[in-house]
């Protein structure tokens, strides 16, 4: 999984990772889906000992272009976790009554509590991402932001919080073809915005303003991965198998059990 980590001060480039990349199965689907099924039943167990034990946090963040597939990865990869224990944050256009305050505040008020993992469906990147490419402050403020989202999470990390960030990357003319599904399909019409075309038409700020948040922001305590994601099937594999790998270096065990359970007899 290291040849999606973006490391720290690395040069990283968009350009240099391909959306359509399947290299794990040469391109063998059937193989893939296999392999989910296996690394769902391993992440499954992993997050039961997460909620049991009790003394870890974990912070997904999911960005990616418009029909990048987050919702698809989430409902995939996360099939069959404890719901007791995995909660799904998502993050719109903020309120009147959060933008009165910093706009980190409505993002601490989601983050994991102890035993908890938490998926951010978009997150505090917004705010050097739509607000960069649409104007809607001006660059000596966004720019700070960089810094302000190290530290901050720089402070979760330092918490106790294993944090992990995805950027679901997927191609130009892949969108174009989700999009038009979108358009096509009545069960899923109701998705589509017609925003999504003005959003559309600046792909290659967008591409940019990820490039760069990425860049800025992949630290060893919260490192992004660039996900090939035009295949589902080998996102969520490629996913899954970084969650399932961090939570295997936790090296969790399950709490003892009270003392004297061994003579009870139920009756």
């Amino acid at each position: 999984m290291k040849a999606y980590r973006i490391e720290q001060n690395s040069g990283f480039r968009l350009e240099h990772f391909d959306p359509e990349d399947t290299s794990a199965f040469n391109g063998d689907k059937e193989a893939g889906l296999l392999a989910i099924k296996e690394r769902n039943k391993r992440l499954e167990h992993l997050q039961e000992l997460l909620y049991a034990e009790g003394k870890h946090k974990i912070l997904v963040v999911l960005q990616a272009m418009d029909a990048g597939g987050k919702d698809g990865t989430i409902r995939v990869v996360f099939d069959g976790v404890n719901p007791s224990g995995v909660r799904v944050a998502s993050f719109g256009v903020p309120t009147e009554h959060e933008l009165a305050r910093d706009y980190l505040w409505r993002i601490h008020q989601q983050v994991p509590r102890k035993g908890e993992m938490v998926i951010f469906n978009r997150s505090h990147y917004e705010d050097v991402l739509v607000v960069r490419v649409k104007n809607l402050v001006p660059e000596a403020v966004w720019k700070k932001r960089y810094h302000h989202i190290c530290e901050f999470e720089r402070v979760l990390a330092e918490e106790g919080t294993t944090i992990l960030k995805f950027f679901l990357h997927i191609s130009k003319d892949e969108q174009r073809i989700r999009l038009q599904e979108r358009l096509d399909n009545p069960e899923k019409r109701w998705k589509f915005r017609k925003g999504d075309l003005d959003d559309r038409e600046l792909w290659d700020d967008y591409q940019r303003a990820f490039e760069d948040a990425i860049r800025e922001t992949s630290t060893e305590y919260a490192p992004w991965y660039v996900i090939p994601a035009n295949k589902n099937w080998y996102r969520n594999w490629v996913v899954a198998s970084i969650l399932v790998e961090a939570l295997e270096g936790l090296q969790m065990s399950y709490p003892q059990p009270e003392a004297g359970l061994d003579t009870i007899k139920i009756k």
